[in-house]
């Protein structure tokens, strides 16, 4: 995965957020935690992981738990060295329960362009079977397919 680095351009900054969404979508922990510094600082729900070891014992629970797990990031906002985000994604637990998840994300670059911090917040809503928007086969998310706006989220 190519490396976008700071200062963002409006471009730049979108690419970026599309790389991560691919990224997560692999839901392969270790790619995943490629884009962080060695020493990345996370909030993300009730854990603080520190340091790729943690985000990848973290993201190997995380979609242990949550399966099915397809993802859409979407900028919101950027600067020189900062970017945030809004994403949902959608997932189920091993009782076929579904879910929506709905949260923002405020991201902080080093000067390479892998992230240093990363700041989530994220809330779960159930949603049924037929409730779900996000249909394409697990991986990445086709060009095509619309994105959190276009789907009214």
């Amino acid at each position: 995965m190519g490396t976008l680095i700071p200062p963002f351009t409006r471009d730049s900054a979108i690419k970026k957020v599309r790389m991560a969404e691919d990224s997560w979508n692999s839901r392969d922990p270790h790619r995943v935690s490629l884009v962080y510094t060695e020493d990345s600082y996370w909030r993300n729900r009730t854990e603080f992981p520190i340091g790729r070891k943690e985000i990848v014992s973290l993201l190997t629970s995380k979609w242990a738990r949550e399966l099915d797990y397809r993802l859409i990031k979407e900028l919101w906002s950027f600067t020189d060295d900062r970017i945030a985000v809004r994403f949902a994604y959608e997932w189920h637990d091993d009782s076929g329960n579904w879910f929506r998840s709905y949260g923002n994300e405020n991201w902080e670059f080093a000067d390479n362009g892998l992230m240093k911090r990363r700041f989530a917040s994220i809330n779960d809503m159930p949603i049924s079977q037929d409730g779900r928007k996000f249909h394409w086969p697990l991986g990445r998310r086709p060009d095509d397919h619309p994105g959190l706006t276009e789907l009214g989220l």
